[in-house]
Formats: structure tokens, sequence, C-alpha cells
């Protein structure tokens, strides 16, 4: 796939088929992620992927958004340091979001999709996967390939209109 039609293909995909996503897959995925820009080059990050069932059933009990995690065959798992002030929060976050976005769009150039959430019960989610305390478990990515439909690029994306979003020299207000 293109890289613009992967970005048009990419969704939030929710559920899944139940056959895995081959491992050369999810470590491209990952990769994508440990290519993404950061604050200062910093790399604020560690990419934990999980295929176990029991895991990934545990994980979608972390944060009330998070329970295609347990029906997915894999999940990529994005901790950061716990931060040491605001500053490096809001740096560290907008990072992640970037690995994350860089994550879901390699997968859906593979085909496979991607379904992001958040995590909420820290403790919980680093006892599951054996994190040390001075880490953040931030987000998670269910990955594997879409139970209803394949991933095709979408003709009219369900968007506020592209003329009240993009602004060109000054705020309008539509």
């Amino acid at each position: 796939m293109e890289t613009w039609d992967a970005l048009r293909a990419r969704r939030n995909v929710r559920t899944y088929r139940p056959d895995p996503v081959a491992d050369d897959d999810l470590l491209r995925i990952a990769e994508a992620g440990w290519r993404a820009p950061s604050a200062q080059n910093r790399q604020p990050w560690d990419f934990v992927i999980v295929t176990d069932p029991a895991k990934l059933q545990e994980l979608s009990t972390v944060w009330q958004g998070a329970k295609h995690i347990a029906g997915a065959p894999a999940a990529i798992v994005l901790v950061t340091p716990v931060p040491p002030d605001e500053r490096r929060k809001v740096t560290d976050r907008f990072d992640l979001g970037q690995a994350a976005m860089a994550m879901a769009i390699a997968a859906a150039d593979l085909g496979v999709g991607t379904g992001h959430s958040s995590v909420g019960d820290q403790d919980k989610a680093r006892a599951i996967l054996g994190i040390p305390e001075d880490r953040v478990v931030a987000y998670m990515l269910g990955v594997g390939h879409p139970a209803d439909r394949p991933l095709a690029p979408i003709r009219k994306p369900d968007r506020r209109p592209f003329d009240e979003v993009v602004h060109r020299g000054h705020w309008n207000s539509g």
C-alpha cells in the first residue's frame, strides 16, 4: 500500500480475526514506533509486544476502553519513564502519540488493524507485564486482522468538514 493509502485506510479496529499476526509484521510495526520522531531525540519509550491470550485478557481490564485488547491476537504496549516534571510529561506523551501513529500507519500498510487504548490502573498493568515502578504504562494498541472488513482507503471518513478544521493564515469561524 502507498503511504497516502495507508493513512486513508487506517481506522480504529476493535474486533479481530483470531488468526495470529506474523512475527515479522509485529516487529515491523514496532520498528515504525522505534523510528518515530521525539523531542531532542530522547526516544522516551519501550514497547512490549504481547501475544499471550491470558495476558491480553488481563490487559483488557486496565481501562474501560480496553475491552478490545482481549479479542486481539496481539497488543503493543507503550511504556515511558515516570516524568520528572509537567513539561516532560507533555513532551513524552506527544512523542508516544507519534510512535503510536507511526505503528498504526505501518500496520495499515500491512493490512493489519490497530485499536488504541489508554491505561488507567497502572499498578495492575505493571504487574501483568513486570514493568518497574519508575515506568508508566501509557497506551496500548490492539493489533490484528480486522474481523469485519479489510482495510481499504475510506472515501468519506466520519470527520468534521475539512474547511471547518483547516484555517489559512488566521482563525476564521467558518
